[in-house]
């Protein structure tokens, strides 16, 4: 058996994955995990670099969003408690 620094399967392992843009196959194939077109891709790559962490991070931090933002895509502007409605029944009856 052989020892780890010899095993090509221990030391693949060990590297992170990496996102070759001049190999139009792997850039295709990265484009579509990472749902982005090839130039988004390769711009990514020329930002941090290769490693393919690194590139997935930095395309999800130039996407993310914030839940305020999902709330008021999906219901309107987020109203800070102080200034929203009181939801607070009076005591008495109304009726």
């Amino acid at each position: 058996m052989p020892s780890p620094s010899q095993d090509p399967a221990a030391n693949s392992a060990a590297q992170p994955e990496r996102i070759d843009i001049d190999d139009a196959r792997a850039l295709d194939e990265w484009s579509g995990k990472l749902d982005v077109t090839a130039d988004q891709l390769r711009e990514a790559v020329q930002a941090v670099g290769s490693v393919a962490a690194d590139v997935e991070m930095h395309l999800k931090g130039s996407r993310s969003t914030t839940n305020a933002d999902r709330v008021e895509d999906a219901d309107g502007p987020v109203l800070r408690p102080e200034l929203q409605p009181s939801r607070r029944r009076s005591a008495r009856c109304s009726w």
